[in-house]
């Protein structure tokens, strides 16, 4: 493989740690509210937003809900399982203060920094960007936050182009805002499908960062394999496996 010109990567939970920065952000929101919101334990607190932001994100990225709108559904779900029930002020309202318990948590991860640093070392000239599925603005504050915006040269989100990860029309996309051919090109993801086939699929390197060891579903693992996607458990594994 020729090593690339520009690497584009996907920023949640690949980059940006939002994950633990969730994980963090409604447990410390939840502490604040009282009864009757204590009644779950915390792993299953995490676990059922983490499922609802799965549900009302994905409502949001094929067009059923816009992004407030998507941020109301959680509040409200979570609230009405703990026999609270939210109209939209209030729900926004609720969103809103967990936003902020979120946003103090934002962090990169740990593995993150380094990859940019020895991938700048290993190809010299190497271009970094960023393609997501979410709202420009929203993404943009993040990547500002922590300080991204100064290593990457483009941030493309599927919320300005209305295309969704992993159709390939966004990553042809990318490639044409660096003036590059696909095959000049590697993207690197934490999801198999939306990020790693996807990226494969329109003749880009397809990279899968697997943080967790997941099993993927036999479609899925199939179609990596036909696709030629690579998988590591790290970032720190990226620079030797692209140079």
């Amino acid at each position: 493989m020729t090593a690339p010109t520009v690497v584009l990567f996907d920023l949640d939970d690949t980059l940006f740690a939002h994950r633990a920065a969730v994980a963090a952000g409604i447990q410390k929101h939840v502490s604040t509210l009282g009864a009757p919101y204590g009644a779950l334990d915390a792993a299953t607190t995490v676990s059922f937003w983490h499922d609802l932001e799965e549900t009302h994100y994905h409502s949001y990225l094929a067009g059923r809900l816009d992004f407030e709108g998507q941020r109301r559904a959680r509040a409200r779900d979570f609230a009405a399982r703990h026999g609270v029930a939210l109209d939209d002020a209030a729900a926004s309202v609720w969103f809103a203060t967990y936003f902020e318990r979120y946003v103090e948590s934002w962090a990169l991860h740990d593995d993150a920094l380094p990859c940019l640093d020895a991938l700048t070392e290993r190809i010299p000239g190497v271009r970094f960007g960023l393609i997501t599925n979410g709202d420009l603005a929203f993404q943009t504050r993040k990547v500002t936050t922590v300080a991204l915006d100064q290593r990457v040269e483009h941030v493309i989100a599927s919320g300005e182009l209305g295309i969704v990860k992993p159709d390939p029309a966004i990553f042809l996309h990318a490639c044409e805002v660096f003036g590059v051919a696909p095959g000049d090109a590697a993207y690197i993801g934490d999801r198999l499908r939306t990020d790693a086939i996807g990226a494969a699929r329109a003749g880009l390197t397809g990279v899968w960062l697997d943080r967790t060891g997941e099993t993927p579903a036999q479609e899925d693992a199939a179609d990596a394999a036909a696709a030629g996607v690579l998988r590591i458990a790290s970032l720190a594994e990226l620079p030797s496996l692209l140079a």
